[in-house]
């Protein structure tokens, strides 16, 4: 019986690897609501990371005295693209409400970017030291 729910979760742990990630997508929303919250995206093949920015600023189009707001984008990306990405807009990242800022985060895991900035890097090391205790109480 033991052996049965150890390959069960074995089972259950290579298959969600083989079906691919899945990461919320959406495009310059005002709000960590509604679309970036609902819609999902089987991430192709080398995608293996979920991508998060979050922009504080003017309307893409300036005019004077516009009103600033956060745009908040998430999609499906690659470790290498991330590392980019994050090069490209952490020095950016000031949290200062009167300049333009962008800060950008990706993480590991099935629809881990559901929070603008996630936690859930964690979830992988977790799922892999499972594995191994589960492989080692199979083997012996």
């Amino acid at each position: 019986m033991d052996k049965l729910i150890i390959l069960s979760v074995l089972l259950v742990f290579f298959v969600s690897t083989v079906l691919g990630l899945e990461c919320y997508v959406c495009e310059n929303q005002e709000d960590n609501n509604e679309k970036c919250v609902k819609t999902i995206k089987n991430c192709d093949y080398n995608q293996d990371v979920c991508l998060t920015e979050i922009k504080w600023g003017s309307t893409p189009y300036w005019s004077q005295g516009a009103k600033k707001q956060y745009y908040i984008s998430k999609r499906c990306s690659n470790k290498t693209e991330c590392a980019t990405t994050r090069r490209r807009y952490m020095p950016l990242c000031t949290h200062i409400w009167y300049q333009d800022w962008v800060c950008s985060d990706c993480c590991l895991g099935d629809r881990c970017n559901y929070y603008i900035i996630s936690g859930s890097a964690t979830l992988k090391p977790v799922l892999i030291t499972l594995f191994g205790v589960l492989l080692l109480r199979l083997v012996l």
